[in-house]
């Protein structure tokens, strides 16, 4: 470990000196000829990122936003260097340069004078301490679904967001483009007053029990860990392994929600979106107790209950007082609302970079649905019905059901 730990510890701190002595070089304007792909947007103009987590889907979102001429990436962070490597050589081709710096260190990137944006798209237990950092340090923000790994971590990135003035948003894109014409239908009143909500998702994830393995001496393993409980090094806890098959992250309770979290971001998202109820949250959280209640069901001020399904029938589904969804069409244009300029929900951000506006999935809408989530995970954990207060966020009569509201984070790593 001790040798794995400085073979990287070296590596990085020519990596660091490299990245310092570019940014310290870079002059604060350049002309658009020499910007490669993103020449011809001038430099006021252009919105400066940094991305934190560069694995599959992180490497995904960014060649997403390199699509766009007035996006240029400075640094990507990475706690694994084949990450690194990979997606420094994206970012290098796209601009005809070798100037990506590349880190080891989240704060490499959210404390850069030169960066205006970050892009954070880790594991989700690592969501909400870089996102925080960076609205501190003036950075705007779009974190990758779900947006937190507990109820108060979800908050307290509101709050950072809000304090800073940032534009803070979540990176649900299904909840428009997949789930979109669905709600629109719904809250059309096709369907009249909706009653029932059937929300087809995956289930929670579990604790981890694998054994030790030797770590490769690529990969920082107590820095992927960070604020999560020590563990041994295993492939399969921090493996991109979709799905709850034991083979990946996303299975495990210290490092994600299981589905219940990772789609229920998108799906969830979208009942909440369809429902107009994204900017608040459930009274009531019931599990299944194969008798009255066969599945786990939330239950909103205005009556609507929202059925977890697990495998079951189509992705959503609306029950009204006057028919379904999906079967009814539209009565009316769409009174939800829709993203800002040009380009899904990346565009979005970037318009509201630009405008200063709150984004299509503002960090609050992406809380709300996150706690959903949450609140599914902690009533399926205990196994019995929650009272739940979402204007104070916290459940009534019910203490150990609130210190499930938050974990404990190793040090030194705090929000």
């Amino acid at each position: 470990m001790v040798k794995q730990a400085r073979r990287y510890g070296r590596r990085r701190f020519f990596r660091q000196a490299a990245a310092a002595g570019a940014a310290a070089a870079f002059p604060a304007f350049i002309r658009p000829s020499a910007l490669g792909k993103a020449g011809g947007t001038r430099a006021s103009e252009r919105i400066t990122m940094g991305v934190v987590g560069v694995g599959g889907r992180g490497t995904g979102v960014m060649r997403g936003f390199l699509n766009f001429g007035e996006v240029r990436v400075l640094a990507v962070c990475d706690v694994d260097e084949g990450h690194l490597d990979r997606a420094k050589g994206t970012v290098d081709k796209q601009y005809g340069n070798q100037d990506c710096a590349t880190c080891g260190d989240y704060r490499e990137v959210t404390r850069r004078d030169d960066i205006d944006a970050v892009l954070v798209a880790t594991p989700d237990h690592w969501h909400a301490i870089p996102a925080i950092d960076a609205c501190r340090h003036g950075k705007d923000v779009y974190c990758e679904k779900p947006l937190s790994l507990t109820i108060r971590e979800g908050r307290a990135m509101v709050e950072a967001a809000r304090a800073h003035g940032r534009v803070f948003s979540g990176g649900s894109q299904r909840v428009r483009d997949d789930y979109g014409q669905l709600a629109d239908v719904v809250a059309s009143g096709a369907i009249g007053q909706v009653k029932e909500v059937y929300v087809n998702v995956g289930g929670p994830s579990r604790p981890c029990q694998l054994p030790g393995q030797g770590v490769p001496h690529t990969l920082n393993w107590d820095m992927w860990l960070g604020p999560a409980p020590w563990a041994p090094y295993h492939p399969h806890r921090c493996s991109a392994a979709y799905g709850l098959n034991g083979r990946g992250w996303r299975t495990w309770r210290d490092y994600s929600g299981g589905m219940m979290t990772d789609w229920g971001g998108h799906k969830f998202g979208g009942a909440l979106y369809a429902l107009q109820l994204d900017h608040t949250g459930p009274v009531e959280v019931i599990p299944p107790d194969d008798k009255e209640h066969k599945r786990l069901t939330y239950v909103f001020a205005n009556g609507v209950r929202m059925f977890h399904m697990q495998d079951e029938g189509p992705g959503h589904r609306y029950v009204g007082t006057e028919g379904e969804v999906p079967g009814a069409r539209a009565r009316r244009p769409s009174p939800l609302r829709q993203y800002a300029g040009s380009g899904g929900i990346q565009g979005d951000f970037l318009h509201c970079v630009k405008t200063r506006g709150r984004p299509f999935r503002d960090v609050e809408y992406a809380h709300r649905t996150a706690t959903v989530c949450h609140l599914g995970n902690i009533a399926y954990l205990l196994g019995r019905p929650l009272r739940w207060d979402p204007d104070k966020e916290e459940f009534l009569g019910d203490e150990v059901a609130n210190r499930l509201l938050d974990r404990p984070r190793r040090e030194p790593w705090r929000l």
